[in-house]
């Protein structure tokens, strides 16, 4: 697993079109959302040790401010023939256990990625009303803890989207979001031969 961080995609860039299956077998775009006071795009991942540490609070947060008018959206980019278990099948099964209360879509290109410059799951971006990135980075400042090789304990630094929170707060209440953001760190996005970031 290498450790990667986020690009940091510069701030007023105008959030990427996509169109794209999700595990209920709908095609989702861009456009579902432009009616929101926010969007959050997330790019995560099944097996990750890093997304499985935020993903309880993930839930959590994405449930009490969708009811405040910002939407969610997850978006899986790994290269599933390479990783299986990121593949739709094993997607379904995790929105399920995970009761994500979003749409996860698939991104088997990787094109979505690209245009997003991700590098990591989590990957996590915040675009205002208008479809403008407002914030891009982490989570919050919890990492899981590394016991072993494939071992990680999530318990010692609990996950608690602070980060984001902020962020989403300012956004709903107008307020200017503080530009000083803190990249990402997670497991790097599993390129296809050829689409890996120069």
């Amino acid at each position: 697993m290498a450790v990667t961080a986020s690009k940091m995609l510069a701030l007023g860039h105008k959030a990427a079109s996509f169109s794209l299956p999700d595990t209920e077998g709908n095609i989702i775009s861009l456009d579902n959302y432009k009616d929101s006071k926010g969007l959050v795009v997330a790019f995560i991942c099944n097996h990750c040790p890093y997304v499985i540490h935020i993903a309880p609070q993930l839930t959590k947060v994405a449930q009490q401010y969708q009811k405040k008018g910002i939407a969610f959206v997850a978006i899986n980019s790994n290269d599933v023939e390479q990783y299986p278990d990121d593949d739709m099948a094993h997607m379904i099964k995790e929105k399920q256990a995970r009761h994500y209360p979003f749409a996860y879509l698939l991104d088997e290109t990787q094109q979505v990625a690209q245009a997003y410059s991700a590098r990591c799951t989590p990957d996590i971006y915040l675009f205002d009303g208008e479809q403008q990135l407002v914030y891009r980075g982490q989570f919050d400042d919890s990492r899981p803890t590394r016991i072993s090789s494939g071992n990680y304990d999530s318990s010692k630094h609990r996950a608690t989207g602070s980060d984001l929170i902020h962020a989403m707060d300012a956004l709903l209440d107008d307020h200017p979001i503080d530009t000083n953001q803190t990249p990402s760190i997670g497991c790097n996005i599993k390129w296809k031969a050829g689409n890996e970031p120069d």
